[in-house]
């Protein structure tokens, strides 16, 4: 092994922990490295593919165990390769998917002298309680229910709080851990079959990088607060207070907005609220995020959403359309944000899959840089085309009624087609993946025959009519810039000819002057048909939404349209 020279690994546990982590995966390198390398070369390539899914559940059952036993980021590594469809086996993501953040508890002393140490002063200076017992516990962090003292609490205008405190001792966990993933990803770039289907160094950054945002609870305040602005003026949605004078990058301090889980039906209906009305404002509060904001909550499962009962305003008028209740979001650890590239590939992709339209959801797949230039896609959108005719606009009620082994013959076809390809998920586009499988899981929760299209269509809807006003623009801007070219195109041939009279100008044709005298008027047709496209097609769009410029324009168009049909004709 090599020496280790990461400072973060120059401890003893330290050291331990990394060589543990290295051993493991040196290991399942080297059988991977003999069965699918070695013995094809020596004829043997069936043995490696008998024996293929059993090493990969070997494997998964491996990390599994190791990462209970670890726990710190070994666990996140575990969820993240649970949804790394694109290039992982189903041996391998279906054994991780069920990981969860199980820690060994730690004594509250050790939580209150971190907390205490963070903020400079004892927990009693600024709580009037504390409770000890946590109600959440993860391997990163864990929370507790607390009351602020008097002083904060006129403040602040809150009482009840909930005081999040990391893991003692975890940043030195995830710096040893860190680099022993940036070791192993070093290690696979070197390995072909590896490197051919991944890039495994970005992978392990770009895990990196969410994982360090999310131990930093400041980042997480910052996420919260603008995640609120967003939702300012939605009364669909609320948001817990931070009480920022009493939060750092190890302890956090929310306001305690605990309600309604979002799944407790039971509750809901206690409370006089229909979760089959819930299911649908909720998918649309997330679509909103994803393909309006661009800043979306990527991970919201059941524990990080309440229903929140709201007192009525008073006003019968305004009491008739008002909901009384709202959806609360919690922890804002994990968040994405869609860069207006990637947001223009999802809208395409968004009405590709409304429209049921295979090929489009394949270019919209090539344009967010999910599938690489020389990618085979005819039997992808031959696969996704059935998909469509098989799956496409079923209910949950429905899907259910589907003989499970069809299933998994689709799943296992489909998956075996994208691994072939290269194919390779960015890491924002995997939260939205996230953000989308458990807002369609919850809503069905809440309502068995919930729609997932019922939700998604009204904004492929919007988004067609958007892509339309983009189209009216590019043709009026294109049609513009027509213009101007055949307003300057004459003065440039007349400076030609004026150099070629006077003699500036040398050429060795006679004839020149009548060929300039043809290609000026043949420009001029040329433009003007553009002109008339330009404008009969803006004023199509247009008219086919009822807009009277739409008509303006179509009638306009006649005008290059004559010119361009009667120019040849004229004298030159």
């Amino acid at each position: 092994m090599a020496r280790d020279r990461d400072p973060a690994v120059r401890d003893r546990a330290g050291r331990a922990r990394y060589r543990r982590i290295l051993r493991f995966a040196s290991r399942h390198l080297a059988v991977t490295w003999w069965f699918e390398l070695v013995l094809p070369r020596f004829g043997l390539r069936w043995v490696a593919e008998r024996t293929r899914a059993r090493r990969m559940q070997r494997f998964a059952r491996g990390f599994h165990g190791l990462a209970l036993d670890l726990g710190g980021l070994m666990i996140k590594v575990g969820q993240y390769l649970s949804s790394r469809l694109d290039v992982l086996p189903p041996e391998i993501t279906k054994e991780l998917e069920g990981l969860q953040d199980e820690v060994t508890p730690v004594p509250f002393p050790e939580i209150r002298a971190l907390a205490e140490a963070e903020l400079g002063m004892s927990l009693d200076r600024v709580f009037a309680s504390v409770s000890p017992e946590p109600i959440a516990a993860a391997s990163l962090g864990r929370a507790h229910r607390a009351v602020l003292g008097p002083v904060d609490s006129a403040d602040t205008g809150l009482r009840d709080v909930v005081l999040k405190v990391q893991r003692p001792g975890i940043d030195r966990i995830v710096d040893v851990d860190l680099a022993a993933l940036r070791k192993v990803g070093g290690w696979l770039s070197h390995v072909r079959l590896v490197s051919d289907r991944v890039d495994a160094p970005a992978l392990v950054e770009e895990f990196a990088r969410t994982s360090l945002e999310e131990i930093d609870y400041l980042h997480e305040a910052a996420n919260s607060a603008r995640f609120a602005a967003d939702f300012a003026d939605d009364d669909r949605v609320g948001v817990p207070d931070v009480v920022w004078e009493r939060s750092t990058r190890r302890v956090l301090v929310l306001e305690d907005v605990s309600a309604i889980k979002i799944t407790d039906a039971e509750g809901l209906r206690a409370a006089g609220i229909d979760p089959v009305e819930v299911a649908p404002v909720f998918a649309a509060v997330m679509f909103d995020q994803l393909f309006g904001n661009g800043f979306f909550h990527a991970d919201p499962h059941p524990g990080n959403i309440f229903v929140t009962p709201v007192e009525p305003s008073g006003s019968a008028e305004a009491a008739e359309g008002e909901r009384p209740w709202r959806l609360t979001f919690i922890d804002f650890g994990m968040m994405g944000e869609v860069p207006t590239g990637t947001r223009n590939g999802l809208r395409q992709l968004l009405i590709a899959a409304a429209s049921r339209d295979g090929s489009g959801m394949v270019n919209a797949m090539r344009d967010l840089g999910v599938l690489l230039p020389t990618a085979d896609t005819v039997g992808l959108e031959r696969a996704v085309t059935a998909t469509f005719a098989r799956f496409g606009g079923m209910g949950f009620a429905e899907l259910r009624e589907v003989d499970p082994r069809e299933y998994r013959e689709f799943a296992g076809q489909f998956g075996d087609l994208i691994r072939s390809l290269p194919f390779q998920l960015p890491e924002d586009f995997l939260l939205v993946l996230r953000a989308v499988t458990l807002t369609s899981g919850v809503a069905s929760a809440l309502d068995p025959v919930f729609n997932l299209w019922d939700s998604v269509e009204p904004y492929a809807a919007r988004l067609v009519r958007d892509e339309r006003g983009n189209a009216v623009q590019d043709v009026a801007r294109r049609a513009a810039d027509a213009v101007g070219v055949a307003a300057r195109l004459p003065g440039r041939l007349d400076h030609l000819v004026g150099r070629l009279e006077d003699g500036t100008l040398e050429v060795g044709s006679p004839r020149i002057e009548r060929q300039l005298g043809r290609i000026e008027r043949t420009a001029r047709r040329v433009l003007a048909a553009v002109l008339f496209g330009g404008l009969l097609i803006a004023g199509a769009v247009l008219r086919a939404d009822g807009d009277v410029l739409g008509t303006v324009l179509m009638v306009a168009s006649a005008v290059p349209l004559l010119y361009a049909l009667l120019a040849g004709r004229l004298p030159g």
